[in-house]
């Protein structure tokens, strides 16, 4: 009885804890996967935009082309969506930050590298929330056919783009080569590059090969191959693997002629996931009709090749430690992708009926001993007065 009651203190206390937690300070919830988001110290604001800013990246990139197509499907009488080409993510970011930005889209390796202040970071950056992990972006490496480049270990001596300084290809091309046992400064010429400056370079051979991450098919990669001849590199088992261990984010994607024509042969490599982020300062209601016009709204599963990729069930699953935003929260909630308070109510109140169900049980049990005891005592006067009369 006293586990019993402890037990019942125990889940009313969390429970207390969890509504004093709502708000602008620290809310954990759990994802039907079983994932566990949380809201550290973050402070929220509560402005309705009539013109909501967007980071993505460059024009010839996933990021720009999905942004625009998606966010117009989405538009309403009261707020509009004005796209802009970006750096990419540490840019959108720093954006959001500074103001520039109220909205963007992020690879989510980036956004926690930011949150916790790492990998280009100086210092922790939360201004902005987590609304929906979108599509998975596939780490491309490509090369000309003339280079002779097959595998991440024949970079060495070549010249190679690797994205813009602080976008996520820029990450993802600095630990792929590192995984590969190259040493970046000494071993390959590297050099910034856009999507549209690498396809630049690679058509007039000022260079050799060049990191890629965005969704397939990339718009850059797809022209260039109208007028030069290139491939798509295989990581290969061991780099692949590497990476995997060294970074979780990373998952394994096969690339195919699905996703190019002239990819003749399946290519291994790996991806992460472009997600949606907004600033805190925007409205709960505003970013709740978002998210919910985001995943309910059918014109964004057709507007672009990659809104078929789209998966609520799985859309919280690569968020990590950054955040979601409030309004954000609630559709999930609603939707049945978390868990939320009504979920931990059900649970105290079902351990209290457990609780009272098994206290009448105990005072059942102390019945029938008692009734027991009875009948022996009465028993044993029976058999004294056999003995007596005997």
């Amino acid at each position: 009885m006293k586990k019993v009651l402890a037990l019942i203190l125990a889940l009313t206390f969390c429970i207390a804890c969890f509504a004093a937690c709502t708000g602008n300070t620290t809310n954990e919830t759990t994802t039907a996967a079983g994932e566990e988001t949380t809201v550290a110290d973050a402070v929220y604001g509560d402005t309705k935009f009539d013109t909501i800013k967007v980071g993505t990246g460059g024009t010839t990139g996933t990021y720009y082309a999905f942004a625009t197509a998606s966010l117009q499907a989405i538009t309403t009488d009261a707020y509009g969506f004005e796209v802009v080409s970006t750096g990419g993510s540490q840019a959108n970011i720093e954006g959001i930050e500074d103001g520039d930005y109220h909205f963007a889209t992020v690879q989510n390796d980036v956004m926690n590298y930011a949150y916790k202040g790492v990998n280009g970071f100086t210092a922790p950056i939360t201004s902005f929330s987590a609304v929906a992990c979108i599509y998975p972006e596939v780490v491309q490496l490509v090369a000309t056919a003339s280079s002779g480049i097959k595998t991440v270990a024949d970079l060495q001596g070549k010249m190679v783009g690797i994205g813009d300084t602080g976008s996520g290809t820029y990450y993802n091309a600095i630990q792929i080569i590192e995984a590969a046992g190259l040493d970046i400064e000494n071993d390959l010429k590297t050099t910034a590059a856009s999507f549209s400056d690498a396809a630049a370079g690679l058509k007039d051979g000022s260079l050799d090969a060049a990191f890629v991450t965005a969704g397939t098919p990339t718009t850059a990669i797809t022209e260039l191959a109208t007028s030069t001849d290139v491939v798509i590199v295989d990581l290969g088992e061991d780099v692949i693997n590497a990476l995997v261990e060294e970074y979780p984010f990373y998952t394994l994607y096969e690339v195919t002629d699905a996703d190019y024509t002239f990819v003749e042969e399946t290519v291994k490599t790996v991806a992460i996931m472009a997600t949606y982020v907004v600033t805190n300062e925007m409205s709960e209601d505003q970013v709740y009709e978002i998210t919910k016009n985001l995943w309910e709204n059918e014109d964004v599963k057709t507007c672009h090749a990659k809104g078929a990729q789209m998966d609520i069930n799985t859309t919280l699953n690569g968020i990590g430690d950054v955040p979601l935003h409030p309004g954000a929260e609630k559709y999930y909630i609603e939707a049945g992708i978390l868990e939320g308070d009504a979920a931990e109510e059900t649970t105290a109140e079902d351990a209290a009926e457990e609780t009272t169900a098994e206290e009448a049980a105990e005072e059942t049990t102390v019945e029938e001993a008692a009734e027991e005891t009875t009948a022996e005592e009465t028993t044993a006067e029976e058999a004294a007065e056999e003995t007596t009369a005997e």
